[in-house]
């Protein structure tokens, strides 16, 4: 199993609609990230940061990932979603959830 985190700016005026959105996350989104092996994720909010962390069980973490961006379900969940996010300035070009390094982990 691998542990991924990530973070990204929640624009503050788009609070609501993504609470709204997560507290009744749509069937096929979720079914999208278990085919990929995905499990045990969360987001959290703070101060306007929302940090992302999921633990992943397969082989192929970039094959699985791009099943999840070509999946229709998961794109229609992001045309919502996304314009909810801003990248942080230190994201890389055409990232949008930065990728945090894990320092420590207790076991």
């Amino acid at each position: 199993m691998r542990r991924f985190a990530a973070v990204i700016r929640l624009r503050p005026e788009k609070e609501a609609e993504y609470r709204a959105l997560h507290a009744a996350a749509w069937p096929g989104v979720l079914a999208a990230l278990k085919r990929a092996n995905i499990g045990n994720y969360s987001i959290f909010l703070r101060d306007g940061l929302l940090f992302s962390y999921l633990e992943y069980t397969g082989t192929d973490y970039a094959a699985d990932t791009a099943r999840i961006a070509a999946d229709p379900v998961s794109q229609e969940w992001w045309a919502l979603t996304d314009p909810c996010q801003q990248p942080l300035d230190s994201a890389a070009e055409g990232e949008r959830w930065a990728a945090a390094e894990e320092i420590f982990h207790l076991d």
